[in-house]
């Protein structure tokens, strides 16, 4: 950890020494004697910073580490503020960095000859990323991704569980009844329950449902809010802007009584701790002698009888795995890339010894495991492992102790370039379901991804965010169609370890205002959670502020924020209810992130054209739809997030000539001016992900233009200025990127474009408006590695013909608004790998498709809008047709072609918000 510190600041120092900065005198010759001595120590802080992880060293070790790390925060600092005020006349602070770094140097000077009592290893190689070799393969072809995400084959013991719950769910009294999941933690009891709760039985056996976590610090008013968003999710409805605003739980609850009426429901509680949290939601979910069901998922056996005054409660108690389900985990996952999942013969005695020491928590199993995964598989390496866990570790909680000792020793084993990316998930709240494009772009911003040959920073980051996941201190949540994680969580024993961690080196610590407390941490989280007072205190100053408090920042706070924290360069408000940025926003000139996705800032202040070193603003689905010509002056800018819908885009002032490392760039929208294409967009040329909207048919040739120089272009969206009847002409002999592997076009076409046939890497493709006939099909059909294809008022073809041997790994498809077809076939063979069908409204269609019984690996069925004629066939197929699908349902009743309103209004809520189908 120290040593990540000094190599940013050393790098802070050499850039700062090769620029031209005016220093005051005898400045710049104390900054490379500090820089020399930096590398000095840097070379035996690997072998120090390790001494210091290892218990029973003494605290020598690492009260000299927490020294050094704390001096390197401190000269960058003092570099940054003197940075901050070059560009006033001479004054005290400028006339200051000479005593303050001379001060610094004499510091250093006793840190190393202290260190030479300890007798450490000199190592004069580079921390270097395990991901090296993985340049431009990018993420999709990660060769252990396949491996990483485990399906219910690969868990161990818990089948039985899970049919026993099931049992209880789907039969039984007619009572409302709760079912407590009672065990230690780690022992695998929200994998159960989700287990259960994504089973076909449940979801088709009750009308709404709806998970919730609890955790320790919950807010009674969320919690009711979470419910109604789940009961939404459920019947594929948007969730209404008047629930998001509520902020009486009297409303919330009324909600919930008239959402429900007399339907049965299931509500599963996760890691539930007091019965307190059970006040409200007692008044919310009625007994209506229906059949409805309550899970909750619990460490205390106590706190499982929340509701005994009203409902009848079983708990299910999960013990620890025994000793051959434990074996079988552990192999599974230790070998999981060689040897078949079968340890090797001179490995099992040893093997045998850390699965006993797991004690048969599946989450003890699973770090150690990880960790072992991506070790050597000799006997050296596995004692080591041994002599990390220490002795049986049983002491007055075994099951803690255990796992908080395998989870210490995994973060231990941790390279340097990982265990401060690892330590930022303290950042999120606990069981937080976080994006993995949001934690990487806050590594990047925080100077913890180091530069690789060949590489950007992001795409390194996504090598450092699979190897978290591969030694099983980060959990995937949500995997996208294309196969790649979207989103990952932390389990909550992780997260205390990362806490701790973090507070004793005053990194990172919680608070429940960040204007609490002086010299805390360098990262600062807000949030209703609860804090607790800084185990350690830091002179460096705090760089990095994440507000995930649902109240409404005053101005004055926010205004008092930035005048607090001048060096900050990382601030999310991501879901935040702010609403406005003062102009001291231009005073955070070492800002390198601003997250303002889903707040209701409506207008960005002038003085943001100060922040020179921005490298991601991101305005999704905020109230912000122009930006000022300031932008124009962001040299270093390199992610641009605007849109707020599937056809919306930020209308941009000024040029592009200064934003030549743009390499996102989504969405802007195109004005009558064609220079802003012809000429404002050519520097572009490292833009990976491109939106436009409002696109003329005069307009698509300059566009064409433009994407051809766009090379390393991976996602793009195209929509003309009114879709619906627009031409949206791009040229037939445009020779794409192609290394495209998402594409959206909305507009009418009066073909197919012909490059579409080239793009071999495409994986997303999402057509509306498009007019399409029978034959596009056909030359859809043979894109090797298309797997989701979304077809919206985009098909006029009466008849659509799915031949054997077509769509070969298509796993998503999607069609609605195909106003003339009138049959499709599915032919043995073909979409061999579908999971997912979702057909409607198609208000010619009256024939269930023929052929659905071929495919073999549908999980889910959903017909929406469609005819009476079409759903009474469907009513006398749907058993037969429907023995093998997971889940099939029909929405939205009957297709009126009266009611264009509802028509248009689904259209909207479907597709509106596109938060889900693009990016």
């Amino acid at each position: 950890m120290a040593e990540s510190a000094v190599s940013l600041v050393v790098d802070r120092l050499l850039s700062l020494l090769t620029q031209e900065v005016e220093l005051v005198e005898g400045v710049r010759d104390e900054l490379v004697d500090v820089k020399d001595e930096l590398e000095v120590i840097r070379a035996f802080l690997k072998d120090a910073d390790s001494k210091a992880e290892k218990e029973g060293i003494g605290e020598g070790v690492k009260a000299l580490v927490n020294q050094i790390r704390e001096e390197a925060h401190r000269i960058e600092d003092v570099i940054d503020d003197y940075v901050l005020h070059v560009a006033t006349p001479p004054d005290y602070r400028r006339l200051g960095i000479a005593s303050q770094i001379k001060d610094i140097k004499s510091s250093l000077l006793k840190i190393k000859n202290r260190s030479q009592t300890f007798n450490f290893i000199s190592s004069n190689e580079g921390a270097s990323c395990s991901s090296s070799s993985n340049a431009g393969r990018g993420l999709m072809h990660h060769p252990r991704l396949s491996s990483l995400f485990c399906e219910e084959a690969e868990l161990v013991g818990i089948e039985s569980r899970r049919d026993e719950l099931i049992s209880y769910l789907v039969s039984g009294v007619s009572q409302r009844k709760v079912i407590a999941v009672v065990g230690v933690g780690g022992v695998g009891k929200t994998t159960l329950a989700k287990k259960v709760y994504d089973n076909h039985r449940v979801i088709e056996h009750f009308s709404y449902h709806a998970w919730i976590t609890v955790s320790q610090s919950f807010d009674k008013t969320e919690l009711l809010r979470s419910m109604l968003k789940g009961f939404y999710k459920a019947k594929n409805e948007p969730f209404p802007d008047k629930i998001v605003k509520m902020e009486k739980d009297e409303e919330l609850i009324g909600e919930i009584r008239e959402k429900l009426r007399q339907e049965r429901y299931f509500v599963v509680f996760d890691d539930v701790w007091e019965i307190g949290f059970w006040e409200n939601m007692e008044l919310a979910l009625l007994d209506h002698d229906n059949g409805s069901r309550i899970l909750a998922t619990t460490r205390n056996e106590a706190a499982a009888r929340f509701c005994r005054g009203s409902s009848s409660v079983h708990v299910h108690r999960i013990d620890p795995l025994p000793q051959k389900e434990a074996w079988e985990l552990f192999c599974k996952r230790a070998f999981r890339f060689q040897s078949q999942g079968q340890c090797p013969i001179d490995l099992e005695e040893l093997s045998h010894d850390i699965v006993r020491r797991c004690g048969g928590l599946p989450l003890a199993i699973v770090a150690v495991s990880g960790l072992l995964a991506v070790k050597e598989k000799s006997v050296q390496e596995w004692k080591k492992v041994i002599g990390g866990l220490g002795g049986s570790a049983m002491t007055s909680d075994p099951y803690i102790n255990n796992v908080t000792s395998i989870l210490s020793l995994s973060y231990g084993d941790l390279p340097y370039h990982l265990k401060s990316c690892f330590l930022y998930f303290g950042m999120f709240p606990e069981d937080f379901s976080i994006k993995r494009r949001r934690i990487i772009q806050l590594w990047v911003a925080n100077g913890l991804v180091e530069e690789q040959p060949g590489m950007t920073l992001e795409e390194v980051g996504e090598e450092y965010f699979i190897e978290l996941i591969c030694r099983s201190l980060v959990q995937v949540d949500e995997v996208s169609v294309k196969g790649v994680p979207k989103t990952c969580r932390v389990h909550d024993m992780v997260l205390e370890v990362i806490l701790s961690k973090s507070e004793e080196m005053s990194l990172c610590h919680v608070s429940s205002s960040c204007l609490t407390f002086e010299g805390i941490a360098r990262h600062i989280s807000i949030s209703n959670r609860r804090s607790n007072p800084p185990k350690s205190s830091t002179r460096s100053q705090t760089r990095s502020i994440m507000v995930f408090d649902k109240e409404m920042l005053q101005k004055a706070r926010v205004r008092e924020m930035f005048a607090k924290f001048k060096l900050l360069t990382t601030l999310d408000f991501e879901d935040c209810p702010i609403d406005h940025l003062p102009q001291e926003l231009g005073n955070l000139l070492h800002l390198r992130y601003l997250n303002l996705r889903n707040t209701d800032v409506k207008e960005l202040p002038k003085s943001i054209g100060k922040l020179h070193n921005l490298e991601s603003l991101d305005l999704r689905f905020s109230l912000v739809k122009e930006l000022p010509v300031e932008i124009s002056d962001f040299p270093k800018l390199k992610h641009l997030l605007a849109h707020g819908g599937y056809a919306t885009g930020l209308k941009i002032k000024g040029s592009f000539k200064h934003l030549e490392f743009l390499q996102t760039l989504f969405t802007i929208k195109v004005e009558d001016d064609v220079s802003f294409l012809n000429d404002g967009l050519q520097v572009l040329t490292k833009t990976r992900k491109f939106g436009i909207c409002n696109l003329k048919e005069e307009q698509g040739g300059y566009l064409c233009t433009v994407l051809e120089k766009m090379t390393r272009l991976q996602s793009l969206l195209v929509y003309s200025v009114n879709h619906r009847v627009e031409i949206l002409d791009l040229e037939s002999e445009f020779s794409p990127p192609i290394q495209l592997q998402s594409l959206w076009l909305g507009g009418q076409l009066d073909r197919l474009p012909n490059w579409i046939s080239k793009l071999h890497n495409l994986s997303k493709l999402i057509l509306s408006y498009s007019n399409l006939m029978e034959d596009s099909v056909e030359v859809l059909q043979a894109l090797p590695n298309l797997k989701s294809l979304v077809l919206f008022w985009a098909y006029n073809g009466e008849r659509m013909h799915f031949e054997g041997g077509g769509f070969q790994k298509l796993k998503y498809l999607y069609l609605a608004g195909l106003h003339y077809l009138n049959e499709m076939l599915i032919d043995e063979g073909a979409l061999p790998l579908l999971e997912s069908l979702e057909i409607g409204p198609c208000p010619m269609l009256e024939e269930v498709p023929s052929g659905l019984e071929n495919l073999r690996c549908l999980k889910v069925l959903s017909f929406a809008w469609m005819t009476n004629e079409f759903n009474q066939r469907w009513s006398q197929q749907e058993c037969q047709i429907s023995r093998h699908v997971r889940i099939h349902r029909s929405e939205y009743g009957t297709y009126d072609p009266d009611d264009k309103a509802s028509i248009r209004a689904w259209e909207e809520r479907k597709f509106g918000a596109s938060k889900h189908w693009f990016g």
